[in-house]
């Protein structure tokens, strides 16, 4: 008995098709945070507590010093900065002292935090650090996260916006990839380097539209997002404090999905942040994305596997080679190709405001075809690389190697 369905071409066809429902999914979630955008309350309302901000450090990233000082540039009555370091002699050290000559009003502080208190470096720092915070509005984000001058308003109307009877645990915010000045970047998303552009594009066509079509589907957030993980210290204190996060490799995603667990909102700000690329070699970038994907495959393994539809282009055309380019699989490739590309024009356009991922997006085809092969590759092992150093990932927490 012949059963066409089960040739190839239409099982590759299937899966292209249902990547078309999950670039609508997408869509979707861009509206709702259009709207979202317009929606906003008013920034000169009275509630603007005070906020401790906890920057954990670990060598020199592109342009640090540019993000520290758009914090210190902040149209907000009272905040206090704290940077870490595991090591006095760290090189972030110097451009924290550079930053306090330049602001020397600003309450901005400096701690050496010597102990290794679990496998995630960062969760250690921020474990010492929490002590000096005097507020009990905190927010967590990396070196190189660069914020606009209302930043730290958005963030406080975000936790105000909801009102009384919803309790907001935390506030995140979505992020894109800034060009790297130390090489010319003409046209150039993220580093100078291909592999760094490919990247670029991750953060701006994937990341930021699986988070989007998340926000649609379930119609509220459950994780958080490392650019921006803004908690009250009540949520904070509700999941065990930062302490039960000490071995795992997503800390941020387990920040906030505790949070959700625990009954309090996890709510998308209204905004969009900076992060920095380094330019990587394509051995770098792959190890990168593959980190991302075995953590995401770790704690959302459903979702995960589910993930594998969204890539619709290289569905399509292993639907046309399979088909012999047959007319109605070439005709799926147009329909898949010219949705990808508007999805992903819009994600950088209307969302992220993301001129440079934007010209790149030609290279969308090499994007895609790398990023169904890190998926595939996920699957092979339970290993990643984390700045330098080798782990075994098992249930969300990291084995050193």
């Amino acid at each position: 008995m012949h059963f066409p369905w089960l040739h190839p071409a239409c099982f590759f066809a299937v899966l292209a098709t249902c990547g078309l429902a999950y670039q609508f999914l997408v869509i979707a979630g861009i509206v709702k945070f259009c709207r979202l955008q317009r929606l906003q309350p008013g920034l000169d309302g009275p509630e603007t507590p005070p906020i401790s901000i906890l920057k954990p450090l670990r060598g020199a990233d592109p342009r640090m010093y540019e993000a520290f000082r758009s914090h210190c540039l902040q149209d907000y009555p009272v905040f206090e900065i704290i940077f870490g370091v595991a090591d006095a002699s760290d090189p972030a050290v110097a451009e924290v002292e550079r930053l306090r000559q330049e602001f020397p009003s600003q309450s901005i502080h400096l701690m050496v935090c010597p102990e290794l208190l679990g496998t995630n470096r960062k969760v250690s720092t921020l474990v010492q650090l929490l002590p000096l915070a005097r507020y009990d509005l905190l927010l967590i984000n990396d070196s190189d996260i660069r914020v606009p001058p209302d930043y730290l308003r958005q963030i406080a109307a975000g936790f105000a916006s909801r009102g009384a009877a919803i309790r907001t645990g935390m506030v995140t915010a979505l992020y894109r990839a800034a060009a790297n000045p130390s090489k010319p970047t003409t046209g150039l998303s993220g580093g100078s380097t291909l592999a760094s552009r490919l990247e670029a594009l991750t953060v701006a066509t994937d990341f930021a539209g699986g988070v989007l079509s998340a926000y649609a589907l379930e119609g509220r957030l459950t994780f958080g997002l490392g650019s921006t993980l803004a908690v009250r210290r009540e949520a904070l204190e509700a999941i065990g404090g930062l302490r039960a996060l000490l071995d795992y490799l997503a800390d941020d995603y387990e920040l906030g999905n505790r949070i959700a667990r625990a009954g309090f909102e996890v709510v998308l700000a209204p905004l969009v942040v900076e992060t920095q690329l380094p330019n990587a070699t394509f051995r770098e970038m792959f190890q990168h994305q593959l980190r991302w994907a075995r953590t995401i495959r770790d704690r959302r393994l459903g979702g995960y596997i589910g993930l594998g539809v969204t890539y619709v282009v290289p569905w399509a055309l292993l639907a046309c080679l399979f088909s012999g380019l047959a007319g109605w699989s070439l005709g799926l490739l147009a329909v898949t190709g010219l949705l990808r590309f508007a999805v992903a024009a819009v994600l950088c356009t209307s969302v992220l405001r993301d001129e440079a991922a934007d010209l790149d997006l030609w290279l969308l085809p090499l994007r895609d075809v790398v990023a169904l092969l890190v998926w595939i590759a996920s699957f092979a092992g339970n290993t990643v690389e984390w700045r330098g150093e080798r782990f075994r990932l098992h249930a969300g927490k990291l084995q050193k190697l």
